[in-house]
């Protein structure tokens, strides 16, 4: 592309580099050591819910954890399409451009097609955010009928059929926050490609800190998950 420096190419594949690395290396550690990261800790933490909740038959505890859940998402989606609809209007609506006492693709990026481009890749970091969490509140609504439905009536209806429904929605939700902190990423692309790549280095630190809990091996048994009272996510 003509008028674009070589500092964009070479700072967007090193961020891409550094994000892919990294979440590869994220999803290595939930397959090979679990228990190790708040997402396979949580996970087995749920199941021990699901499994308690159905047995004790404690519905009101379950419609009102889930209530909570499809609280968050509803604030997050519709945060999520609020902002990618404002940033399609500042693309539609160019006079809004004139409004602003500064010149802002002299400031943002020597070419246009490519301040659009990252407009653009900004605005579908949000609307999958928003799309993960209208599918993580579906699941949750799924679950409010079926964790509340006697495992005698329905053999199928078990507690681990149960606990992977309430998982695709909490990956679900995983997903759309995961757009949030992308976002940020792509944000500071707007300011220069140098600030995008530390952006994302900084953003790798965070994301280790939130992902990975501990360094002990809670495999063995599950009494001692309880004794430990973890559960912290």
């Amino acid at each position: 592309m003509i008028g674009i420096h070589w500092s964009e190419m070479a700072f967007a594949g090193a961020t891409f580099l550094v994000l892919t690395a990294y979440h590869v290396y994220w999803v290595h550690q939930l397959h090979r050591s679990p228990f190790q990261t708040y997402q396979g800790l949580s996970k087995h933490l749920r199941h021990m819910w699901v499994e308690s909740v159905m047995k004790d038959k404690r519905d009101i505890l379950s419609v009102q954890t889930l209530r909570n859940s499809m609280m968050a998402c509803s604030f997050l989606a519709s945060t999520a399409m609020l902002i990618g609809l404002g940033l399609l209007s500042f693309i539609f609506k160019p006079e809004h451009i004139t409004e602003i006492p500064f010149d802002l693709t002299q400031i943002f990026s020597h070419a246009r097609s490519l301040f659009l481009v990252k407009i653009l890749l900004l605005i579908i970091h949000f609307f999958f955010a928003f799309f993960s969490f209208t599918l993580a509140i579906r699941y949750f609504n799924q679950m409010n009928f079926m964790i509340n439905v006697p495992v005698d009536c329905d053999p199928m209806l078990t507690p681990e059929f149960v606990s992977k429904t309430l998982d695709l929605g909490m990956t679900h939700y995983t997903l759309g926050m995961r757009a949030y902190y992308l976002a940020v990423v792509v944000t500071l692309w707007l300011f220069g490609p140098q600030w995008m790549f530390v952006g994302s280095l900084v953003l790798v630190a965070i994301l280790y800190r939130l992902d990975h809990c501990c360094h002990l091996d809670y495999s063995a048994a599950v009494c001692k998950i309880k004794n430990h009272g973890v559960g912290q996510e």
